[in-house]
């Protein structure tokens, strides 16, 4: 099978499982996810699975990505900060819907690869810098939308609910444990904050400061194998 075909096969996956968003989609076609995946992998690059980034990290399922992106509703108009540059490929995407993207690393290596790869594809509305995301930036604050792609044990740093503009939404993840994650959407109101749980995920833990610069001991390292495949089903 071709990648134009696999390519295929997987949106139309994702629509059967509850990606209606036809920006959304459009963006996941446009974007080549075998560019943010080391070559071992090339082969997987549109199956709907996880794969290793280096560093303990991994490149989210694709089911995952849309389903994020499509609950954080964002357009043409809205700044995102988003928690977590990884390999670049959730950057990639927000930047095919919104005006700005604002992404913060914390694994220096792995913000300079992904900082290449996005120069080489010309995607010019994307700033990234190496810092700790727990604590957002609050220079370029208030946001219209965040996103975050690593889990907080119970709660979402405060930090990020502070530079979330009224109306906004961040998109985290949240649980003790990988066997009891959550994807939620929490809106900012006049006087508080509306929080609505969405889907089971299995994230790497959010974690404060900058990572210590070593040497990566594992390159190919195997994914969590915990693939998401029902259809969105969410509570408000």
């Amino acid at each position: 099978m071709t990648s134009i075909a696999r390519k295929i096969r997987l949106i139309m996956k994702l629509r059967k499982s509850g990606i209606t968003d036809t920006a959304v989609l459009a963006a996941i076609e446009r974007v080549p996810r075998e560019v943010f995946i080391p070559p071992q992998f090339h082969d997987q690059a549109y199956e709907d699975t996880a794969l290793p980034i280096g560093r303990g990290q991994t490149i989210s399922q694709p089911l995952v990505v849309a389903s994020m992106t499509q609950e954080l509703r964002v357009n043409d108009r809205h700044k995102v900060l988003e928690i977590g540059t990884g390999s670049g490929y959730q950057a990639a995407i927000l930047a095919k819907l919104c005006r700005r993207v604002y992404s913060i690393e914390r694994h220096r290596p792995l913000l300079e690869t992904a900082e290449k790869r996005l120069a080489n594809l010309r995607i010019r509305n994307i700033t990234c810098k190496v810092a700790d995301g727990m604590r957002g930036w609050i220079e370029q604050a208030p946001f219209d939308r965040i996103i975050v792609t690593a889990a907080a044990s119970e709660y979402p740093p405060q930090a990020l609910l502070e530079q979330l503009s009224l109306g906004g939404i961040l998109i985290i993840p949240m649980g003790r444990d990988k066997s009891s994650q959550f994807i939620y959407r929490i809106t900012r109101q006049e006087n508080d904050y509306k929080c609505e749980r969405l889907m089971a995920v299995r994230f790497v833990p959010l974690l404060p400061n900058i990572a210590r610069d070593e040497p990566d001991p594992v390159q190919d390292e195997q994914a969590d194998p915990f693939v998401f495949s029902a259809p969105l089903a969410f509570q408000s």
